[in-house]
């Protein structure tokens, strides 16, 4: 069984600097690349996409990947990515070569809500409800302490029920601000669209119905290289 890089990981696809082509070759390549995510059962979700300058092209698309992600699978990804083929925008443009990349951003770490960051602090029930709801400390704020990030609940007249419903809640609330966290980070990091270099992609499509074109032998010695390093460092076991 292969070994497993236990993380997340968000990835960038780009177009650079490229044109409407190049464009059209990430929206493709973004299809395949969500194919293969579910083959493998990753669980992903599409963070960002920023359209090109034509119907259905995208300048780039940025997917937040979770869970364990298979050893190698990533890598068979990063780079640089060709099409060839005609331009689907310039009938006449001589130009076959077109060129995308796939980048891994670096993001901050989701966080867990562990039992010992949590502050809970009981307090009285307002609004409608009665003499009872007013009269008995039922309601909840829980507070996280790393982030400061609180709720307060009050939707049942047991505190227990309060407690569990405002851990679910802060748990929402803190994914949420991680999410908005990941699409500030994205627009940051724009860079990789300057970084993008031609030559020796990792993948190649070809043709109007974007084949895949057969891997190159030096592709399979590189990964075998790869294999050979991780080994080295104790990350891989045969």
């Amino acid at each position: 069984m292969k070994p497993l890089e236990n993380n997340t990981r968000v990835v960038q696809f780009t177009a650079g600097r490229g044109p409407a082509e190049c464009c059209w070759v990430v929206a493709k390549v973004l299809k395949f690349f969500l194919e293969d995510l579910k083959a493998h059962r990753l669980t992903y979700e599409v963070l960002d996409r920023q359209a090109g300058p034509e119907n259905g092209t995208l300048q780039s698309a940025t997917v937040n990947i979770v869970g364990d992600i298979p050893l190698g699978f990533l890598e068979s990804w990063l780079g640089t990515i060709q099409w060839i083929g005609k331009s689907e925008y310039r009938k006449f443009h001589k130009r076959k070569n077109w060129f995308v990349g796939l980048f891994v951003l670096e993001t901050a770490t989701q966080r867990t809500v562990l039992e010992k960051d949590l502050k809970f602090q009981a307090m009285r029930s307002s609004g409608p409800g009665g003499q009872h709801v007013n009269k008995t400390n039922s309601a909840v704020r829980v507070t996280h302490l790393p982030t400061g990030v609180s709720v307060q609940v009050m939707d049942s007249r047991s505190q227990h029920q309060n407690k569990k419903i405002a851990r679910e809640r802060l748990q929402a609330k803190l994914n949420e601000t991680h999410r908005e966290a990941l699409r500030k980070e994205v627009e940051q990091q724009w860079e990789n669209h300057l970084q993008l270099t031609r030559g020796n992609p990792v993948r190649v499509f070809t043709g109007a119905d974007f084949k895949p074109k057969k891997e190159k032998r030096k592709h399979k010695v590189k990964r075998q290289q790869d294999k050979m390093e991780l080994k080295k460092r104790g990350y891989y076991e045969d």
